[in-house]
């Protein structure tokens, strides 16, 4: 056997592996915006195959059931905004809580807008209880805003944000840049506001912070 024989018999394997991959891509791809759209109910596992181009037995193969396929295309939603999100706070100190907030509001106007589907899919399931809602919130939504609330409290004591329950606080942060965004065919045809240009993603990023964030630090004590 000559040394190179295991390299070319390893070849199609890999190639396999990098097909399975990419379908796995287009599943998930394809998913999240069905399910964005149409909610769980409303959509087929025939109408994600349909849109991801491969064949129907391939979501059974790579995800088991379609409730598994919600999963994971909710898992990829969430799991890109946070690693946006930690790179965002990479270069940003711990001690500037005004700071945080402010990027932590840049970074969700700016992946909401690319990602279009954070919030659809949030208001898909938003409408009646379901397991799936429990799901999403016990694994995604909750830990999420325990992440923001205490930082947000902080803002209040200092008197850089508003007073008031700190929780609602965070939601009406979060439904004014992840919903207009969501809204944003309706509020161009009805505004002519253009939320794709970049331009105007700055304009609503400001405009949140200067709304929910309107204090400043006070002065270090010489």
């Amino acid at each position: 056997m000559s040394a190179e024989e295991p390299v070319v018999a390893a070849e199609p394997g890999r190639k396999r592996q990098q097909r399975s991959v990419v379908t796995q891509r287009k599943l998930l791809d394809a998913a999240v915006r069905a399910f964005s759209e149409s909610g769980f109910k409303g959509t087929s596992t025939r109408d994600i195959a349909d849109r991801a181009g491969v064949h129907h037995p391939l979501i059974t193969y790579h995800f088991k059931s379609k409730n598994k396929l919600w999963r994971a295309a909710a898992d990829n939603i969430f799991r890109e905004f946070n690693i946006s999100l930690l790179k965002a706070m990479a270069d940003v100190s711990e001690d500037d809580a005004k700071a945080r907030a402010e990027t932590f509001i840049r970074t969700y106007v700016r992946y909401a807008h690319r990602q279009p589907a954070l919030h659809k899919f949030i208001l898909q399931e938003s409408s009646y209880p379901s397991q799936r809602l429990d799901w999403l919130i016990e694994t995604h939504l909750k830990p999420m805003y325990e992440t923001a609330v205490t930082p947000l409290r902080q803002l209040q004591d200092l008197g850089i944000a508003p007073a008031g329950d700190p929780a609602l606080l965070y939601n009406m942060i979060r439904v004014s840049a992840g919903g207009l965004l969501a809204l944003a065919l309706e509020i161009r045809g009805t505004t002519d506001v253009d939320l794709e240009l970049e331009e105007q993603l700055d304009e609503l990023s400001e405009m949140i912070i200067r709304v929910f964030l309107p204090g400043n630090p006070p002065p270090d004590p010489d």
